[in-house]
């Protein structure tokens, strides 16, 4: 899996994506010790498994989020498809697990509380 800091450090401005109607949603436990890095990575994810909207939040409490045209923080969708749970649950360092729309939802709208 490419680190995070790598592709932090492209920053591209990608046409918008037609969005099938079935979404998937993931969050991310990040096992480390890295303050710079966020410990929970949640996502919105479309047919292709393409971000379409994702929410970072770090060990003090403080979040970044990136959705079409909006990004806070250095926090930015994924610029290849997010691999399958399998393949994320691989890397011992990563415990990923599949939510609902509902949590999904919760984590957005408090996205920009701290």
């Amino acid at each position: 899996m490419a680190g995070r800091a790598e592709i932090r450090k492209v920053s591209l401005n990608l046409p918008r994506r037609e969005i099938g109607n079935r979404m998937n949603y993931l969050r991310v436990r990040w096992v480390h010790e890295h303050t710079a890095e966020p410990i929970w990575l949640i996502s919105e994810i479309d047919d292709d498994r393409w971000e379409t909207r994702k929410v970072e939040i770090f060990a003090d409490g403080s979040k970044g989020f990136a959705m079409n045209g909006e990004e806070r923080g250095e926090t930015r969708l994924g610029l290849v498809p997010v691999p399958s749970i399998a393949e994320i649950a691989a890397d011992p360092q990563f415990l990923p697990e599949e939510i609902t729309k509902n949590e999904f939802e919760v984590v957005w709208n408090a996205r920009r509380s701290t």
